[in-house]
């Protein structure tokens, strides 16, 4: 695999999750950021826009569930990859708001394929703006009740 130079942030309240995965993610090439929670995670995104946001949808205060949603509707440039251990598969749940979804602690090798999907979403700007574009025009109502998911680009 060579180098993905991809800029990406970890959002997540376990220390050595966020330690490991940077490690990882740094090894591969990427410049990584970290943030202990949504709010955090927020403000770095205000500071400097990532490529990629890695997001644990079970944190205190603002939940990854409400920073993807964030994300997605005023950073759509950003690709958005969910994580949990409460939830299993490679599919996005139902009501998050992300591109791609990463169970907690599994298949590295599974990571790494969606990182290069996000190289790949990367070079193509126009699809992922008309993408978030289209979820704009979803009705807040129904954004509220997790019937809308983003395409998970494969």
């Amino acid at each position: 695999m060579t180098d993905l130079n991809l800029t990406v942030l970890i959002a997540d309240d376990e220390s050595l999750i966020r330690e490991l995965m940077s490690h990882i993610l740094s090894g591969l090439g990427c410049s990584v950021r970290c943030a202990e929670d949504g709010v955090t995670a927020l403000a770095r995104i205000g500071e400097a826009r990532p490529d990629v946001l890695l997001s644990d949808l079970n944190m205190p205060g603002m939940s990854g569930f409400e920073l993807l949603s964030e994300v997605r509707c005023n950073f759509p440039e950003i690709y958005a990859i969910a994580t949990s251990g409460s939830f299993s598969g490679s599919e996005v749940p139902e009501g998050v708001v992300a591109d791609a979804f990463y169970e907690k602690a599994t298949r590295l090798n599974l990571l790494f394929q969606i990182l290069e999907r996000a190289v790949r979403w990367k070079q193509h700007p126009s699809r992922r703006l008309s993408v978030a574009a289209a979820y704009s025009m979803v009705p807040v109502r129904i954004k509220a009740s997790g019937a809308a998911k983003t395409a998970n680009y494969s």
